[in-house]
């Protein structure tokens, strides 16, 4: 599912008019978005989390080349399924 099949269900589910749905989408991903920038966690009970991992420089190695490369340090977000969710997928 992508973010306007997740509209289009939102409106048809919910009665709302599409442009409202997408309004709904929109805020609560750029909401999203914004915590996880600020260093935020995000919990969503019964679905998940969110948070974002700090990754260190390091000096790595091109495989083909096989030459030195300096990869910088980095911010990833992460995702950690929540049991409801896991079960869910697993019955």
């Amino acid at each position: 599912m992508n973010k306007s099949e997740l509209i289009k269900t939102l409106a048809e589910e919910t009665s709302l008019p599409l442009e409202d749905a997408t309004l709904v989408v929109n805020t609560f991903v750029d909401a999203m978005k914004e915590t996880l920038v600020d260093g935020g966690r995000i919990e969503i009970r019964g679905f998940g989390s969110f948070k974002v991992k700090e990754y260190s420089g390091y000096a790595g190695r091109n495989p083909r080349t096989g030459e030195s490369v300096e990869v910088t340090p980095k911010r990833l977000p992460f995702f950690r399924a929540g049991k409801d969710l896991k079960d869910h997928i697993n019955q």
